[in-house]
């Protein structure tokens, strides 16, 4: 029996209580389906089978879940922290236990080859493992004396929080928002995305086997436009943490606007990665293909736009194009699979309205450019080539296996190109000149540049983007710095004078 074939046959044993009961939604600790009995489906996008059936939370449900965190907000909060902190260790021990089928769950709903996903689960259980270990430290302030006043700073949580969550990678990024929230003292209500709802569901479970308190975490599922709407704007919801597109970010702001709710942002991105002829040229397309073909180019920090100087680049492109035709697309759960399928249809017909576009702007399409099969949603790893950076394929977030390559000259040229863009979340510059280096980072206008690496995530670095990629900071304290609130207390050291109004 193949590694596929032992995979298909694990994962009709995990889905097959899915298949049966449905994801539902988890409210004060309790699994019910939607108050409207409304159901939608999800299927995969390898062959459009359907999975299973999904509870559709509507606003009801929402206002039910944020009530539930609401009122489990004030024991979570006077927690001691040390308590939480064993919690949330314990929520990691379960995510590993389950590693495999987060795994394998994971690539069947969202098309994601495991090869990338098998190792999903475990980042999941770091992010725990990291927020857990601050969690004592969270509330940890500054003592800035003044020559009256013992002056002390302090933080704690804002309240209940809500989470909307993105299809891509849909558990890491699950957890990468929900742990710091847990550590930080909040409560949480979270929809996933509607095309992916499965392993919320298991990490859901997960959180109340290790001990969670009821309430403290609630889940809902639903379409954006009445769940994800009543989420954002509920007025005991005090802060929305959203990963998505950036047109959805800014609906979000304006539906939280009369309640003033806080927000962090993770958005789109139409990321650089530039190339100067002193680079490591070989590392540089190592790194170049990783970062747009892998996880099906659905990732927010892939770097869609090559920016290489002219003087290499026909080479470079000549080499590129080998290496992207030999990119192996198959089914998500063979091992040797470097892509699977898109999302959904939905997404599938925007990414390859592209290829049109793109020869419709003059460029070239020199590898892919095509669907694989039949079944699925399945494209070809595709490269254009005589691009310049006014065309479309070069504004616009394709979100998928797509790579536009650009021509530059001169440095400054190259900083122009790739700043003349509506986003501005990663940065990848690969030279071998240090004082180009530092010149270019500094000008740069990204909220994270990598030189001579792709992404390479550390958990206490921050992680987020400037313009129209998003708003605020993930990672180490600038995650406490959005879901707690700082304070400030005066402690008179003596009898300091004090100015008497209508004293005689």
């Amino acid at each position: 029996m193949s590694d596929l074939e032992t995979n298909i046959g694990k994962l009709a044993g995990y889905l097959a209580r899915f298949k049966e009961s449905g994801i539902l939604n988890q409210i004060g600790g309790e699994a019910q389906p939607a108050a409207s009995g409304a159901t939608f489906e999800t299927r995969s996008p390898v062959d459009e089978s359907l999975i299973c059936q999904v509870a559709k939370g509507n606003a009801v449900d929402i206002d039910a879940a944020a009530k539930a965190a609401k009122a489990a907000f004030p024991a979570w909060r006077d927690m001691a922290a040390t308590e939480r902190k064993k919690i949330l260790h314990k929520i990691a021990d379960g995510i590993v236990a389950r590693a495999e089928e987060i795994a394998l769950c994971e690539c069947w709903d969202t098309g994601q080859a495991l090869r990338f996903m098998s190792k999903a689960a475990l980042r999941g259980a770091e992010n725990f493992r990291f927020f857990a270990d601050k969690a004592p430290g969270a509330r940890d302030g500054q003592a800035l004396p003044s020559p009256t006043l013992m002056n002390i700073t302090t933080r704690v949580p804002i309240g209940p929080v809500g989470v909307i969550t993105p299809w891509n990678t849909p558990f890491m990024l699950s957890t990468w928002k929900i742990a710091p929230a847990l550590a930080a003292g909040c409560t949480v209500v979270h929809k996933p995305a509607e095309f992916s709802p499965l392993t919320a569901r298991i990490l859901m479970e997960i959180a109340e086997e290790a001990g969670l308190p009821k309430g403290v975490w609630n889940l809902v599922n639903g379409f954006g436009e009445d769940a994800g709407k009543a989420l954002t704007e509920h007025p005991d919801i005090k802060a929305i943490a959203f990963v998505g597109e950036s047109r959805t970010g800014s609906m979000i702001m304006k539906q939280g606007a009369d309640t003033l709710k806080r927000v962090h942002f993770e958005l789109g991105g139409k990321n650089p990665v530039i190339v100067f002829d002193d680079a490591d040229l070989d590392r540089a397309l190592d790194a170049a293909i990783f970062m747009i073909y892998s996880l099906n180019g659905e990732r927010c920090t892939s770097s869609s736009r090559l920016l290489v100087q002219d003087t290499v680049a026909d080479d470079f492109e000549a080499k590129l194009i080998e290496r992207v035709n030999n990119i192996r697309v198959g089914h998500p759960l063979d091992p040797k699979t470097e892509i699977g399928p898109l999302i959904h249809k939905t997404h599938f017909d925007k990414v390859t309205s592209y290829f049109d576009i793109a020869r419709q702007n003059g460029a070239k399409v020199v590898a892919g450019g095509t669907r694989v099969g039949d079944a699925g949603w399945f494209v070809r790893p595709t490269l254009f080539t005589g691009a310049d950076n006014a065309m479309r394929i070069a504004q616009e977030e394709i979100f998928g296996p797509v790579l536009t390559s650009i021509r530059f000259s001169s440095e400054e040229e190259a900083l122009q190109i790739a700043n003349d863009i509506p986003y501005g979340l990663t940065g990848y510059v690969w030279t071998n000149d240090l004082t180009r280096a530092l010149r270019f980072t500094h000008q740069l206008e990204a909220g994270m540049i990598w030189v001579n690496s792709e992404n390479v995530r550390h958990l206490p670095t921050p992680f987020g983007g400037v313009k129209a990629s998003g708003i605020g900071r993930d990672g180490g304290d600038w995650s406490f710095d959005f879901y707690m609130e700082q304070k400030h207390i005066g402690l008179a050291t003596g009898q300091h004078a004090i100015p008497r109004l209508g004293a005689n």
